[in-house]
């Protein structure tokens, strides 16, 4: 055998693998792969041979990975789902469609965007979604990753950014059942707990600077959350204050959930001007046919912005 051979091992010897690893045994695997159990062990067992490495410790009760065995079988399901998601791709792209994978916020995902998804479906039936699980740092280097939806001031390394919504931000306090607080002016929110996100740690230093209370209120002791969603069921629950993207919040507010303690207030302030949610995607994906449906769709259901324009990569 060549070790360029040796390099490329069958589909199907990778696919028994895999299969044998998800369901923890072979008699499962041989199930979902429609094969008999000596043909599934018979596979693996080649696959060894062919890597010169045992990928599984045998026992009589039990089939367990190798230390190798774990390494192999994480690189072989990523190939794996990588091929899948490129069929699928060709599959799909002859009537003008494709698949997208998208990363999104969980909070703007359940709350903003997934309401909308129907409408995009209905225009664009071809094209399928598939949301990819959401990882704090921005990273496109992933192969499975296409776009996303990230919180920031719309400059992200290598990355063409859109904004969608966000910018407009909702004070909001426990509805008096919860916690009867009288807040009739800003002066009045010194009494209370102030709660911050970590994206936007500076959010009540800006607020109090611009409504005149700045040394009145403490804008760095409050608890911090990494969720916005969180921050919301807090305030429900009685923990304190907080300023949230009213796209996340409305209809909390509408449903008598929270409330606004000063509905008549200029609630300027809090987040810069450029701070929300932005549509993401490297240069390498500009091309894509399914992404370029989808931010002409979601470029259309966005709030605008004032007239900035769309945030390109650095050269």
């Amino acid at each position: 055998m060549s070790s360029l051979r040796r390099l490329s091992p069958p589909l199907h010897l990778l696919r028994a693998f895999s299969m044998v690893t998800r369901f923890g045994s072979v008699s499962r695997a041989a199930d979902a792969l429609h094969l008999t159990q000596s043909a599934v062990s018979k596979q693996v067992k080649e696959l060894e041979g062919w890597v010169g490495v045992p990928l599984f410790e045998r026992s009589r009760k039990r089939l367990a990975l190798t230390p190798a065995g774990e390494r192999y079988e994480k690189a072989v399901r990523g190939v794996l789902a990588q091929l899948e998601a490129a069929t699928l791709e060709l599959i799909t792209s002859d009537d003008g469609g494709g698949a997208l994978h998208l990363s999104s916020l969980p909070t703007f995902a359940a709350k903003w965007l997934i309401p909308r998804l129907p409408q995009f479906q209905q225009q664009h039936p071809q094209i399928t979604l598939h949301f990819v699980p959401y990882v704090h740092s921005y990273d496109f280097t992933r192969p499975e990753l296409d776009c996303a939806i990230l919180f920031g001031d719309g400059h992200w390394p290598g990355a063409h950014a859109h904004h969608i919504t966000g910018n407009e931000v909702a004070l909001i306090a426990p509805r008096t059942k919860v916690a009867d607080w009288p807040i009739h002016s800003p002066r009045d929110m010194a009494r209370y707990t102030l709660l911050r996100h970590v994206t936007v740690p500076e959010a009540w230093l800006r607020w109090s600077e611009t409504h005149g209370v700045e040394g009145l209120i403490d804008p760095l002791a409050g608890p911090q959350f990494d969720q916005f969603q969180t921050m919301i069921r807090a305030v429900m629950a009685g923990m304190g204050l907080a300023l949230v993207p009213r796209c996340l919040v409305q209809d909390e507010i509408t449903a008598g959930l929270v409330r606004e303690p000063l509905p008549d207030a200029d609630l300027r302030g809090g987040y810069r001007s450029d701070v929300g949610y932005w549509f993401c995607y490297p240069e390498g994906r500009t091309q894509l046919h399914a992404l370029q449906c989808f931010r002409e769709w979601l470029l259309a259901c966005a709030e605008p912005m004032g007239a900035q324009a769309p945030v390109s990569p650095p050269a």
